[in-house]
């Protein structure tokens, strides 16, 4: 991790730990942060500077009446991805705050649910240079086929804690 805010200290241990261990792990600590993501099951697998992996199972907690993971669940999957990967940039003088997000839903998801978002070098050093800002943050979400059934476009802004 590129910036040592409270994420990353935290993050920092759980390197050293087997692979499976390490996702379980990275899971606890954000549902400890944001509560909302352990109650639709929302699984941890990548946390990095630049990239944040999550998943998320068709499981009855978050099924639609189609059988398919909810737009809601697959909509806060997304924000959950893009938000993580701000977060995890953000000095701990700084809060993120969701500016706005679009999502087109283009066909039914099938199965499990992954979303990868991804931020730039430069989107990273205007995190830690800007007093004040937003991005637009690159977030990707496919299904067990392999293939996007959503299009996103998430704005996170960022504002001085106290400010």
């Amino acid at each position: 991790m590129s910036q040592q805010n409270f994420i990353a200290r935290s993050l920092a241990p759980l390197q050293a730990l087997p692979s499976f261990l390490r996702t379980r792990a990275q899971t606890v600590l954000f549902q400890r942060l944001v509560p909302f993501t352990g109650t639709a099951g929302i699984q941890f697998d990548e946390v990095s500077s630049d990239r944040v992996a999550l998943q998320l199972a068709n499981g009855r907690r978050v099924r639609n009446h189609i059988g398919g993971v909810h737009a809601a669940a697959a909509g806060l999957l997304a924000e959950t991805a893009t938000g993580f990967v701000v977060a995890v940039n953000l000095p701990d003088d700084k809060l993120p705050l969701l500016r706005s997000m679009k999502i087109d839903y283009t066909r039914r998801a099938r199965g499990r649910l992954r979303a990868v978002a991804t931020l730039a070098p430069e989107q990273r050093q205007s995190l830690l240079d800007l007093p004040k800002g937003d991005v637009a943050v690159a977030v990707t979400v496919t299904d067990e086929s392999g293939e996007s059934p959503m299009e996103c476009e998430f704005v996170w802004a960022w504002v001085t804690k106290g400010v």
